[in-house]
């Protein structure tokens, strides 16, 4: 038997689309060569007692660093993540542990065939995070959940605010919006008349 189920649903984060601000993890969301990369729900189950902990911590949730090195950026709970460059540059990480999610590659394409951005799929180090002036998380409970900022080692790294959505994230979800409700034309085969 195959059926789709379909329900509205609220922001993922509370608060809607406000910059939320997220702690990096010790703990590692998916082993090396493991199934990181699969929607599986042990996945989620190891990101359990992290999440708790940084709710505690009063974050939003964690960032998971790769599992082998602990110096590049992974996930953000259980959302992609995206930052915006100085030089207008679309970055999001690339590792076989990532999820491959629909939600980024999409918004992987609104920045280059909506926005005329450059799109980089590539490694996001921890210590390089001043190279972003925007920064969220993405995927399909969230959409986009704006980044304030990342506590790491104790510091919290600010991107554009800690209090408003950035210009770029903003007009990158509001284009994803409006082609899912229809208020934009939607690139070829991204939307299927169902009878």
């Amino acid at each position: 038997m195959f059926s789709v189920f379909c329900c509205p649903v609220g922001p993922y984060f509370k608060g809607g689309m406000q910059p939320v601000n997220f702690t990096v993890s010790d703990y590692d969301r998916a082993a090396p060569y493991g199934t990181g990369g699969v929607k599986v729900g042990g996945n989620y189950a190891a990101s359990l007692l992290p999440h708790e902990q940084a709710v505690k911590k009063g974050f939003a949730d964690c960032i998971y660093l790769d599992p082998a090195t602990h110096t590049k950026i992974e996930e953000v709970g259980a959302a992609n993540f995206f930052g915006i460059t100085k030089d207008n540059k679309f970055v999001t990480p690339k590792s076989p542990s990532i999820l491959p999610s629909i939600t980024k590659y999409s918004l992987m394409h609104i920045a280059k065939e909506y926005l005329g951005m450059e799109v980089e799929e590539r490694d996001v180090y921890i210590d390089k995070l001043d190279e972003f002036v925007e920064a969220g998380a993405c995927g399909t409970a969230a959409v986009i959940t704006p980044i304030g900022g990342i506590e790491y080692k104790g510091k919290l790294h600010v991107f554009y605010s800690e209090t408003e959505v950035g210009p770029i994230t903003k007009k990158l979800y509001n284009t994803l919006v409006a082609i899912q409700l229809g208020d934009e034309k939607a690139p070829e085969g991204w939307i299927v008349e169902v009878k």
